[in-house]
């Protein structure tokens, strides 16, 4: 478990921005500009440092696309949030990990009761708070939707789960109010360190674009998503992607953090990111798979809905901005990580921008899924703060089987 500096006393008040509709801008209010002094070095001050071990390590695991909520009215619902409970627990006992992302779609959003909908987060955090594990939320399709939006799920996680780490972005790179969930966090190498030795990137992919897609599975018959819409009576669709103001404010951030601390790519500042929404330039890497050298589950063939922007044809490539910035910006990048789409947890080097790409482990009981599939989670594990020495990854079941091993550095395909 990483070093606690001080006991977190919760917040009484949490500036999270409450969406509205219009994605949050009123058609005659124009954009905020991006302004660095938004950018705080320090954002957790009463919050504990996270730091690797004393042998140099630092151990993530990710659950993602929890699901929970589903089917409220009926029996079968609520089981496989106990299912999933169940899971968490079992993963966390046994791995016993320094930090935890929550990796998207934590709620099923279209199926849960408007009144309650903030309740199944204190389900999800229960593990977690019991045993005293940092952690940090990204946040799905499913969870912008008529009975819930990222805003109110992280307004309830900083509520009730004391090591959350999850904040929310400027005004300006929020995505009009729908994917406030970008943020970045801190870890040292020492507790007594002035400077990070590697930064945990999250960016919130916001929502979907159209009301239901079929989902191609290789193995399987197709299964209909619904996801991504803003909340109440009158909902319309999100965009699926990152919004282009945060490739701004990945750059800003990215210089003050250079100019503070040292360039990244000279001290020795390594970094890791995290979406839930693949990027749209990953949806290439699966035909040129190999079983061997980029080995886990393939079962989801990558079409329209299934990367960012895609959904609607019209909005191919507005993902690009994000993905140049993080690219260019980001140094000593080992990797990103995400989920979306179940049937699929194999990692690939994406050439055009010489980074390693991974997709989590679908996790949850709720959400789509099919025989053989299984859930369980992706471990990265550092076993060095030096960003020379790439993590090792790979997918433990939830039986504690594991396979699809990679270490992400320079020699991985």
């Amino acid at each position: 478990m990483c070093s606690l500096l001080a006991l977190l006393v919760a917040p009484a008040a949490l500036a999270i921005p409450v969406a509205q509709s219009n994605y949050g801008v009123s058609p005659n209010t124009a954009p905020q500009a991006p302004d660095v002094s938004d950018i705080d070095l320090n954002p957790y001050p009463s919050k504990p440092r996270l730091t690797f071990r004393p042998d140099g390590t630092f151990k993530i695991t990710v659950f993602s696309d929890l699901h929970y909520g589903e089917n409220p009215w009926d029996a079968w619902g609520p089981q496989q949030d106990v299912n999933s409970t169940r899971l968490m627990n079992t993963v966390l006992r046994n791995e016993k990990p320094d930090y935890v992302v929550l990796n998207g779609d934590l709620i099923t959003g279209e199926n849960t009761f408007r009144e309650n909908s903030t309740s199944l987060i204190d389900e999800i955090v229960a593990p977690l708070n019991k045993l005293r594990i940092p952690f940090s939320s990204t946040h799905g399709n499913h969870d912008n939707e008529p009975n819930i939006t990222h805003a109110e799920e992280i307004r309830r996680e900083l509520q009730v789960a004391p090591l959350s780490y999850t904040r929310a972005a400027p005004a300006w790179a929020d995505g009009g109010g729908y994917g406030p969930g970008t943020y970045w966090v801190p870890i040292y190498t020492r507790v007594t360190d002035r400077n990070p030795s590697l930064i945990l990137w999250f960016f919130d992919s916001r929502g979907k674009d159209n009301l239901a897609e079929p989902r191609r599975e290789v193995n399987s018959t197709y299964a209909y998503v619904i996801g991504g819409f803003s909340e109440g009576t009158n909902s319309t669709a999100l965009p699926d992607w990152v919004d282009a103001s945060v490739a701004g404010w990945i750059k800003l951030t990215a210089s003050k953090m250079n100019a503070a601390w040292g360039p990244a790519d000279k001290v020795g500042r390594g970094s890791l990111a995290f979406v839930h929404i693949p990027p749209h330039a990953i949806q290439a890497l699966q035909p040129g798979l190999n079983s061997t050298q980029d080995p886990g589950l393939n079962a989801d063939v990558l079409g329209e809905g299934s990367t960012q922007a895609t959904s609607d044809p019209a909005n191919n490539g507005k993902d690009q901005a994000f993905w140049d910035a993080v690219n260019a910006e980001i140094k000593n990048l080992h990797g990103v990580i995400s989920g979306h789409d179940h049937g699929n947890e194999w990692c690939k080097r994406e050439t055009t921008k010489n980074v390693i790409f991974c997709f989590d482990k679908h996790s949850g009981y709720g959400g789509y899924s099919s025989a053989g599939w299984g859930h369980g989670v992706r471990n990265v594990v550092f076993r060095s703060p030096n960003p020379d020495v790439g993590p090792e990854t790979w997918i433990r079941m939830e039986d504690g089987s594991t396979h699809a091993h990679i270490v992400m550095d320079d020699s991985y395909n």
